[in-house]
């Protein structure tokens, strides 16, 4: 396959896919800006590095790693310090039982490592099998699991409750 030829498949994919690479970089800084912009830097590191993917089915994984790396790296360069969303703000001030429900979740999640939140972010968020989790992380199967398990009992213990049974 040529160049041309992979840089239109992956341009192809960025477009029918952003809700999704938009929504996992989101899930990561909570701030709608900056997780436009970490799509963009992922978009432009796919380009720049389009070289290194030599198996085309394998396109998926390749972008949503590179998302997943870049949504991470930005973390770690701004010290988890992010800006509130508006809508974030409004979890602050949470009318219904459900609504502090799921900021406890959310702040849980936060305090999870990047690895682990990944796991959880990939598997619940993203809704994709452990085979797929393993492939993007570049993990086994039974290394995904261990991680998965071990990243939702610290959940249940944070939260004190049941979650995803």
């Amino acid at each position: 396959m040529t160049k041309a030829e992979k840089f239109k498949l992956i341009e192809k994919f960025i477009i029918e896919n952003r809700e999704s690479h938009y929504r996992l970089a989101y899930s990561y800084v909570r701030n709608k800006d900056t997780a436009l912009d970490i799509v963009q830097d992922a978009i432009l590191k796919a380009l720049n590095s389009i070289d290194r993917l030599d198996d085309i089915n394998l396109l998926k994984t390749w972008f949503y790693r590179i998302v997943i790396n870049t949504s991470i790296d930005f973390i770690r360069k701004n010290k988890r310090s992010t800006v509130m969303d508006d809508e974030l703000l409004k979890i602050h001030l949470p009318h219904l039982e459900n609504e502090l429900h799921d900021m406890d979740i959310q702040e849980a999640i936060e305090q999870l490592s990047p690895e682990d939140k990944t796991v959880i972010i990939l598997r619940f968020f993203e809704d994709l099998k452990i085979d797929t989790i393993a492939e993007i992380t570049e993990q086994n199967v039974n290394t995904v699991k261990s991680r998965l398990y071990s990243a939702l009992k610290k959940l249940r213990i944070e939260i004190g409750g049941d979650l995803w049974s």
